[in-house]
């Protein structure tokens, strides 16, 4: 007898709840303090995907066989960083300003 082939989004699920549960035992192990926000994030994001297999209502806020949408794999990598004493401060761009010309240097009539 053949073996089914893995459901692609029960393999999802578990592999999101990996993740959580990773980064909360790395943060436990390491000592870092998370944010209380930080504590809710896992925790509602893991109570959402065991409910319903995945962490957003909206389709086209991530594709279809991931359980968690763009935006909280990317908390869940910063959180992560955090956890392993690997975070480094936000970068911020430096928004719609205007970029610098390079100054022409002015032209000398020497001799």
């Amino acid at each position: 007898m053949r073996a089914k082939p893995p459901d692609p989004k029960e393999q999802a699920k578990r592999a999101a709840l990996n993740a959580l549960k990773r980064a909360r035992r790395a943060a436990e192990k390491t000592g870092v303090e998370l944010s209380e926000w930080e504590g809710e994030f896992l925790t509602s994001v893991a109570q959402r995907v065991e409910t319903y297999g995945r962490a957003f209502a909206d389709p086209e806020k991530g594709a279809r066989g991931q359980a968690l949408s763009g935006n909280q794999a990317i908390k869940l990598k910063e959180i992560a960083r955090k956890a392993k004493g690997e975070a480094k401060p936000m970068k911020r761009g430096k928004g719609f300003g205007r970029r610098e010309r390079p100054r022409a240097e002015p032209e000398s009539d020497e001799g």
